[in-house]
């Protein structure tokens, strides 16, 4: 198997199973959350936020979209979860970087998240992908507005 059906098993996998699906409930701790639209191919999502200080304690997604959207949204959460606001800021910037930079090779600390890169290969997709990146930026911000990758 080579390193591009990998990714492409990974990207199917979060699709089919996505993590981390489903709304928080507030149980009395502050829930923040963000939604999420991508007026080209219709993806919309909802990412909910608990923090315990600092650190996201909590992270879910709701939503529909395409495999890449869902997969990215379904990553993301595992990825960022007991991570720190400092150390999301930065992950989101290596996953950034990975998606939009042609050269950007793929490191052993993104982990799944480096089943991203081929997106690449697709650039109208770039947007799917950082679609719920940008929506988590925006509850950690308690942005409440919708991100619009337009």
């Amino acid at each position: 198997m080579d390193l591009k059906d990998l990714y492409r098993d990974v990207i199917l996998d979060h699709n089919r199973q996505p993590r981390n699906f489903g709304p928080i409930e507030a149980d009395g701790a502050e829930v923040q959350h963000a939604e999420g639209h991508n007026p080209l191919c219709g993806d919309r999502l909802t990412v909910y936020v608990r923090l315990n200080g600092e650190r996201v304690e909590d992270v879910r997604f709701v939503g529909s979209g395409c495999a890449i959207s869902t997969a990215s949204a379904s990553l993301m959460t595992e990825a960022v979860k007991g991570k720190d606001r400092a150390a999301v800021a930065r992950l989101f910037d290596r996953v950034h970087t990975l998606l939009t930079h042609a050269d950007a090779e793929p490191d052993a600390q993104l982990g799944k998240l480096a089943a991203l890169s081929g997106v690449r290969e697709f650039p109208a997709r770039v947007k799917c992908a950082t679609l719920s990146w940008h929506t988590l930026n925006a509850a950690l911000e308690r942005g409440a507005a919708t991100v619009s990758t337009e």
